[in-house]
């Protein structure tokens, strides 16, 4: 349809409106309408009875079900349009197919965003904006207001370098880069579904690649989608040198820590559900960021510590090869006791624990002689650190204090001896 028929359409449709014959228009838009739902139902209902695995299929399946009854309404529409052009008026059915062809466009985008950044909260913005922005392009080019916009838009111009840009080029380009970006990163959500299916990879490898791909779809989108609009990627090369050089001051510790984060991932020092310390910080590494890195502590506190420290620190990993962690627990018996029975007793108790290792196997020592007693030590082993050791110390002391008080074992209090000298004596 032509422009001119377009800003005719509105009046042409008022006009409609007013006389009988409209009903028929209306029947005919039901009846595509009706029979793109009762096909979109059937195609619907026959994948789900030959639904095959595979994400990339699941995500398609998706994508149909979102555009399928549009663009099906879009397709009946016209082709009953100039089937009854020769005895009705086919206003109704003009403005429909531009509405039925933008909301197609719609639910596509907002699908492949939504497949793209699962479960952000700023999504219900976007389709709003979309969407209202999507209807007003509709609305502007029915009225025929739109070649009006485009050369109000076109006349704000400026020259950058030798090159001269004007909004509506500008809004082009951002248009295009969003369209590829959007396609980039649903790309890299298929290629990331696919490589964490990958057996006998490891999970850090992986993210490494998964991230990587993200990046250079998104460079490659932005390279692509300018020069189709006419943007001539070297205008911005001034501006993205000087950007640059910024960055690399202003942002020094960022940059570090990106680069950090795809050293951890690459070197698998530290690996998802390993049991660390870093300076004052201890706990379980949950997550992995190519900035920053999250440590659940044994107390449910979450900890983010840049990448940057955790390369430049030294790092304690209690499971990176060997989970086996050694616990101290010491004990102090009087003068009077029996120390080979003590020692004995001791690694009883802890033989007895589920959660000490038999191998090696608890042993106890006579470490030295203290002030009010005989200082003795527990060494046992326990292989799952990450569950922590209060409770198993906090067990062992429990049962040693139950055993001493049926043995007799006394746990002796602090003692000083205080001797009186004559009044003569000199000190």
């Amino acid at each position: 349809m032509k422009e001119q028929d377009f800003a005719r359409l509105p009046l042409e449709l008022w006009s409609d409106l007013q006389a009988p014959g409209i009903g028929w228009q209306i029947a005919a838009l039901v009846l595509c309408l009706g029979l793109a739902w009762l096909i979109q139902r059937g195609v619907l209902g026959w994948l789900a009875t030959h639904r095959s695995e595979g994400s990339g299929r699941a995500l398609g399946r998706g994508g149909l079900r979102r555009v399928l009854f549009p663009l099906t309404a879009l397709m009946l529409v016209l082709v009953l349009r100039p089937l009854m052009a020769p005895y009705h008026h086919v206003n109704l059915l003009s403005l429909a197919l531009p509405l039925l062809l933008s909301l197609g466009i719609i639910r596509l985008v907002v699908y492949l965003v939504r497949q793209a950044f699962r479960a952000s909260s700023w999504l219900g913005g976007f389709e709003r904006i979309f969407a209202t922005c999507a209807w007003l392009v509709v609305a502007l080019h029915i009225v025929g207001w739109l070649p009006w916009v485009i050369d109000g838009l076109e006349a704000i111009a400026f020259k950058v370098g030798k090159s001269e840009l004007n909004l509506w080029l500008l809004l082009q380009g951002a248009v295009s880069v969003m369209l590829t970006l959007l396609l980039a990163l649903w790309l890299g959500g298929l290629l990331e579904t696919r490589l964490l299916g990958v057996e006998g990879m490891d999970a850090s490898v992986r993210l490494v690649l998964v991230r990587l791909a993200k990046s250079v779809l998104v460079v490659v989108a932005v390279m692509v989608a300018l020069p189709m609009v006419g943007i001539d990627l070297t205008t911005l090369s001034v501006f993205g040198g000087a950007l640059g050089v910024g960055l690399g001051f202003g942002l020094q510790k960022i940059a570090a820590s990106y680069v950090s984060g795809f050293i951890i991932l690459l070197d698998r020092s530290i690996r998802m559900g390993n049991l660390i310390s870093v300076g004052t910080e201890r706990g379980v590494v949950s997550q992995i960021t190519t900035r920053y890195t999250v440590l659940r502590g044994l107390n449910g506190v979450e900890v983010i510590v840049p990448n940057e420290t955790l390369v430049g620190s030294v790092v304690q990993n209690e499971t990176y090869t060997n989970s086996q962690v050694l616990l101290p627990i010491n004990v102090q018996v009087a003068y009077s006791s029996d120390v080979e029975k003590v020692l004995a007793l001791l690694a009883e108790i802890a033989q007895a624990h589920p959660r000490v290792l038999a191998d090696p196997p608890p042993k106890s020592f006579l470490v030295a002689f203290g002030e009010s007693g005989i200082d003795l030590r527990l060494a046992l082993w326990i292989q799952d650190p990450q569950e922590g050791s209060l409770g198993v110390v906090s067990e062992i002391n429990r049962e040693i204090w139950r055993r001493f008080r049926q043995e007799g074992i006394e746990i002796p209090y602090p003692q000083r001896e205080v001797r009186l000298l004559g009044r003569d004596a000199v000190v």
